[in-house]
Formats: structure tokens, C-alpha cells, sequence
């Protein structure tokens, strides 16, 4: 059996129908993608019969029922299978005739721009034809253990595959009406192969360095991202192109748009996509996709997710200026999922109703998270998911900001925990002091790499002593700070470090010892360890408008969900910051609320939606949660609106303006409510 698979495979690349010429110079114009579709399409070599019932008419019917005007699909999958006539690749063996073929003629037909997919980092029936193109890992090995995973076998960059890769595009390109293609899992897989050893010798890399080795991975995978986009670009500068895998800033003049991919019931989770829009709408001027998908996980093919949950992660994109991308797994014999469509047809067609107020408009933003780590670090930082969730409960509007993105607009700047400063860093904040603009950092932030003192210890208004040994440490904040705060010594709930108040800082808190940190004397677990007196060491720290915590709030945030950490946090940044663009009366911590703009109004987007943990791994919505007589504030900025209503029934709300604000009540609001100021 296995050797007439392989047979056949090889019979795959040598012999093949002709491949007709559809549309060689591409698009005439790059396409704007609002509303799109995502299809998986990794088939096994071994699935018997691809495409059978496959009805590219009757699909494409569908998808444009659903308003859907970009779509991607596979024109070659991570199993190395292509469905189009290739003269170079493997068409897939039970493949009768040239699916992607009928599928481009009718997208183009119905006026749906098609992407093409193809994976970069993963093409295992290539791989069985060409071990030497695929990846040699630093331990030596050829295999990812576990062994079941699609990442099994994995394909380096630097073999003669990268020519191989740039020959299918280039074949597609020619021969296809494609708008763009799709690069997927463009990954810095560590690979020790002959060839890669090679060109490190030569570049004076230590192979023998891991670390190194990851470093000249990212390197290749870059090189061959800026290849792909050279060769796309030469036949046709309209093309959109996307690479899954390097991070957004490093293919920001190589790419045309940017997709978030966030499935939240899978490893993403619902902390995911708020870090991630928060920081990709400071990237400039860019279509962002916002790929959700229909199931669970990918791989799943026996789900359909709520409607409340497609459609709240929806709406919490086109709130932060992303567009709708809704991903599914398509079945390779191509049997038509109604359901499928059904559900995801009712939920475009309500968001498409509301496009006239998400159409160009902007977030207005007046904080930032400073964050300026790469794409790996963010995406997975818990520090930084907790101060995007913090934030977000308080409703502030704000950013993710790195060193790629202007930091002069905001009014306060957040460095939460670890965020050591290197000299560019240092100048832009030192900038914003000096500008009498306010900041607050916590923990280690504002430390030198080697974290032996802070940079700008004369704006900080403290010097650091070292690393805090309180296990655990509570705190007590004075009169300034303690609204909302209980009377009582309070957790941290994270580590710290001591700091020396300098001449004119004020001490707002002070932190707590234990009687005995947390150790295990031989005898005794010192498990129960009560506050016992209040210390000198201080706990917040104000100079200025710069504000210093001693230890890491976001991460005890994190960790605890301390309410008392946000309720010190939100006192510190009130006291900065008294007339925020929005407030409320009566919202709860969990609604989430964005401020848009349009020339001649704003918009105020509130979102009550719950993620539930349902069992050890999966979170999910399942319904809305309806909010009765929700009392919001808009200041005016000296602009005040000729009507108030809710969108897209344009219902009219009566309005008040009252110190600087606009205040509205909104009878009720069931899962998302849009409130117009014109």
C-alpha cells in the first residue's frame, strides 16, 4: 500500500493534465477585503476521493449569499497535495480534475476575490519525496515528537524547496485569477541540515548555539517571506500577500494586510485578541483581518460553535477597526455544509448592517501599554494580557504601542513589570515627562538591561536597592490612594523590588512584612504567613506625574485577580488622569467599551459578552448578557452632537451635557450596542 502511494505521488509530479492560462498579469486593482472566508484543506495523500461532490456553482453560490467578498482555499496544503493542475508539485492521487481550477472561475464569476493558499513551513509529501528538503532539528532529529502533528515533518528554507515553493506561486499566478496568496507556518524551525550549516560557517554563526541557530531561522524565513513578495510583486503589484508566521512589524513593507488569527476555545484563549487588536491597529494604515473560525480548534470537524460566540468575536474586531474572517474546515469530498453557512450567513448579515458607522473608522486612544518586545513576546505575555485586561475593565481606551509606532498622542504611558529600557525607549519617555504627560510603571520597569538601576532615576524620583525579599508582601496605601480600598493589609500577590525615595517623591504606599516568608525549616511548611508591621520600603511612589509601583501588579493581577490591585491601579491613573474620554455609572467590569470615529461623529461600542471555562482547556460564549438603563458619558471635547442614537435602527436617545460630557442612558443593551453621536 505504502508503495503504491509513493508510486503514485511521484506519478503526481511527472505527469499532469495541461494547466490552461486564465489571467497572467492578476488583479487590476488590489482588493480591499471586507467581509471574508478561511478554508482548511490539508487532505491526507490516503483520502480516496477529493472533490467527488464538489460543487463549485452551488458554493460560491453560498459563500456570496453570505456577503462574503474575499475568500481563501487551498491551492496546496501542509500535507504537500495540490488541487490544480501543477506541473511541479503533487496533485493530490484521487483528484479527477482541477478543483481550485473551477473554484477560481467561479469566484471570479460572482465577483469573490480568491486567495490562494499555500503552506511555506510544512509540506510532508515533498518532504517523503526530498528528505533533504526538509528540516534537520538541533537535537538531530528529523521528526517532531510527538509524532502526531502536522509539524512531524517540517521544511527548510535554504534547500532547493524555496525555488520549489517560488515556482508554485509563479505557476498560479500565471495561470489563475487570484487576488493574492497566503503563506502559512513560516516558523523558526532550528535546522542543523548541511545546507544551513553551511551558510552560518560562513556568516561567523556558532551552529552549536541554539539560540543562534533560532536566530538564523527567523533570518531565512524572512529571506524567503521578501523572495515570495519580490517574485508575486513582478507579475503583478496588485497582489495581496500575507505571511503566517513572522511578525507583523518585520513584513510590514512586504506585505499588504494583516491578518490576527485567534480561535479563543482553542490554546488562544479570550485574552488573546484584545492584546493583539490593541497592538495592530498602531501598525499604520492596514487592513486587518480577524480569523475566527466556526469550530473549535483546528482539525475539528465536527463543530459549529454558537452563534453568540462567532458573532461577539466579530464585533469585537470591526470595534477595533478589524475586519470579519471566519475560518472552516472544507470537506474534502466537498459536501456542502449547510448548517455551516446558515449560521455564518444570519451573523454577516447583521454586522453588514452596521457598516456605514465601522466603515474607516478609527479607535480614539489616549494610553498606551509600552510594550516594545517582538511579535512571540506579545503574543504570549501574561503580564501584558493582564494589563490589556485591567485596562479593559476600566474602561480606558488605549493601546499596545512598540518602538514601530509613534507615542506622542497619549496622555499616559504604562510599562508594566519587566520592561527594561534601552536608550530609544529612554528617550521617548524621557520626551513624554519632560512634555508633562504622566507614568506609571511597575515592578522592574524603568530598570537598565543588566537591571542595576533606573535610567531615568531623576524622573522616577527613586533609586533602586534591589530585589524585594518580602514572601509574601502585603501593603497599606495612605489617604491620597485608598478609595475603594479596604482597611486592612493587602496581597500583592508578586515579587518586587525595594526602591529609596529621592528628595520631593511622595510614599503613597508602604509595603507590609510578613512575620516569616514562605520556607520549609525541615520541620514546618511556613504556609500561613500573616501581615505583621508596616515597613519604610515603599509600595507606590509618586514624583511628578510619574507613579512607580515596587512590585508587579499586573502579574498578581494576573495570577489572582486581585480587584484591590485594579481598584489602587485605576486610583493612580484617576489621579493623572481625572476627564478620560469615557465614563460610566453602572457598567460592569466585565462589559468592554471602544470609542470610533468618522468624520463629523463618534461612535461608543459596548460589548457584554462572558467567556465561561467550561472543563480544564476550553472557554466559551454561549450567549449574550443583557444590560438594562446602562448610564455612559462621552466627553465633547467642544463639540457637541446634533443627535444620539443607536445603530443601525438609528433609534434616538435623549442626551445631557453636563461638565464637558454627553450623557446617555441606553435602555437596554443585549450582547452589543452601538451608540452614535452625530
Amino acid at each position: 500500500m505504502k508503495k503504491t502511494l509513493l508510486v503514485s505521488l511521484i506519478a503526481g509530479i511527472a505527469v499532469l493534465p495541461q494547466t490552461k492560462t486564465l489571467l497572467a498579469d492578476g488583479p487590476e486593482k488590489m482588493h480591499q477585503p471586507k467581509y471574508s472566508l478561511f478554508y482548511d484543506n490539508h487532505t491526507m495523500p490516503a483520502c480516496p476521493d477529493v472533490g467527488e461532490t464538489f460543487d463549485a456553482e452551488a458554493f460560491t453560490d453560498r459563500i456570496k449569499r453570505c456577503g462574503v467578498d474575499y475568500l481563501t482555499f487551498h491551492a496546496r496544503c501542509n500535507l504537500g497535495m495540490a488541487y490544480y493542475n501543477t506541473k511541479i508539485g503533487i496533485r493530490h492521487p484521487s483528484l479527477k480534475y482541477d478543483m481550485f481550477g473551477k473554484l477560481a472561475d467561479a469566484c471570479k464569476k460572482k465577483g469573490i476575490a480568491l486567495t490562494a493558499y499555500l503552506n511555506g513551513g510544512i509540506s510532508s509529501a515533498e518532504g517523503i519525496l526530498h528528505r533533504d528538503w526538509t528540516t534537520l532539528y538541533f537535537e538531530g532529529n528529523e521528526y517532531r515528537e510527538p509524532r502526531l502533528t502536522p509539524y512531524v515533518r517540517t521544511m527548510c528554507y535554504n534547500t532547493p524547496y524555496r525555488d520549489h515553493l517560488i515556482a508554485m506561486i509563479e505557476e498560479i499566478a500565471h495561470n489563475y485569477p487570484v487576488s493574492g496568496f497566503f503563506i502559512d507556518c513560516l516558523a523558526a524551525y532550528p535546522c542543523i541540515c548541511p545546507v544551513c550549516v553551511k551558510e552560518m560557517k560562513r556568516k561567523g554563526i556558532n551552529w552549536n548555539n541554539k539560540e543562534e541557530v533560532v536566530k538564523f531561522a527567523e533570518f531565512s524565513y524572512m529571506r524567503l517571506s521578501r523572495d515570495i513578495s519580490k517574485a508575486i510583486r513582478a507579475i503583478n503589484p496588485n497582489y495581496l500577500i500575507y505571511f503566517n508566521g513572522p511578525g507583523f512589524e518585520e513584513q510590514s513593507e512586504i506585505g499588504t494586510h494583516l491578518e490576527c488569527e485567534c480561535l479563543p476555545a482553542g490554546s488562544w484563549g479570550y485574552e488573546y485578541l484584545p492584546v493583539l487588536s490593541h497592538y495592530m491597529r498602531t501598525l499604520g494604515n492596514k487592513t486587518i483581518l480577524n480569523m475566527n473560525a466556526r469550530f473549535y480548534n483546528w482539525g475539528d470537524f465536527g463543530s459549529l460553535r454558537p452563534e453568540a460566540a462567532i458573532k461577539s468575536e466579530l464585533l469585537y474586531g470591526l470595534a477595533n477597526g478589524m475586519r470579519p474572517d471566519v475560518g472552516g474546515h472544507f470537506h474534502p469530498r466537498g459536501d456542502l455544509e449547510t448548517a455551516v453557512f446558515d449560521r455564518l450567513e444570519k451573523i454577516y448579515k447583521e454586522l453588514q448592517t452596521m457598516d456605514p458607522w465601522f466603515d474607516n473608522a478609527k479607535n480614539i486612544t489616549e494610553v498606551a501599554i509600552v510594550y516594545p518586545l517582538k511579535i512571540n513576546h506579545i503574543r504570549g505575555d501574561r503580564q501584558l494580557k493582564s494589563a490589556v485586561r485591567m485596562l479593559s475593565e476600566l474602561k480606558q481606551q488605549f493601546d499596545v504601542v512598540t518602538l514601530f509606532s509613534d507615542w506622542s498622542k497619549y496622555k499616559v504611558l504604562v510599562i508594566p513589570d519587566d520592561i527594561t529600557f534601552d536608550d530609544e525607549v529612554a528617550r521617548r519617555v524621557k520626551a513624554h515627562v519632560a512634555a508633562g504627560k504622566a507614568v506609571i510603571a511597575t515592578g522592574a520597569s524603568g530598570l537598565d538591561n543588566k537591571k542595576t538601576q533606573f535610567v531615568l532615576e531623576k524622573e522616577w524620583g527613586v533609586k533602586y536597592t534591589g530585589v524585594n525579599g518580602f514572601d509574601p508582601a502585603y501593603f497599606t496605601t495612605g489617604k491620597n490612594f485608598n478609595r475603594g480600598l479596604p482597611d486592612m493589609p493587602l496581597s500583592l500577590y508578586a515579587s518586587g523590588i525595594d526602591v529609596e525615595p529621592l528628595a520631593g517623591t511622595s510614599v503613597e504606599a508602604k509595603l507590609i512584612k510578613s512575620y516569616y516568608n514562605r520556607h520549609w525549616d525541615g520541620e514546618y511548611a511556613f504556609y500561613y504567613n500573616p501581615p505583621d508591621k508596616v515597613t519604610d520600603k515603599p509600595a507606590l511612589t509618586i514624583n511628578g506625574k510619574v507613579a512607580h509601583f515596587s512590585h508587579r501588579i499586573f502579574t498578581g493581577y494576573s495570577d489572582m485577580a486581585s480587584v484591590e490591585l485594579r481598584t489602587l491601579f485605576s486610583n493612580v491613573i484617576n489621579n493623572f488622569f481625572p476627564d478620560p474620554l469615557f465614563k460610566s455609572e453602572n457598567l460592569p467590569s466585565f462589559a468592554r467599551v471602544f470609542v470610533t470615529e468618522q468624520p463629523g461623529r463618534r461612535m461608543v461600542h459596548i460589548l457584554s459578552y462572558v467567556p465561561e471555562m467550561r472543563g480544564p482547556k476550553t472557554q466559551i460564549i454561549e450567549e449574550a448578557v443583557e444590560l438594562h438603563d446602562v448610564k455612559i458619558a462621552l466627553r465633547n471635547d467642544g463639540k457637541s452632537p446634533k443627535e444620539v442614537y443607536l445603530a443601525p435602527g438609528k433609534t434616538a436617545l435623549p442626551f445631557k451635557i453636563i461638565n464637558g460630557y454627553i450623557h446617555v442612558t441606553i435602555p437596554v443593551s443585549n450582547g452589543y450596542s452601538m451608540v452614535v453621536f452625530e
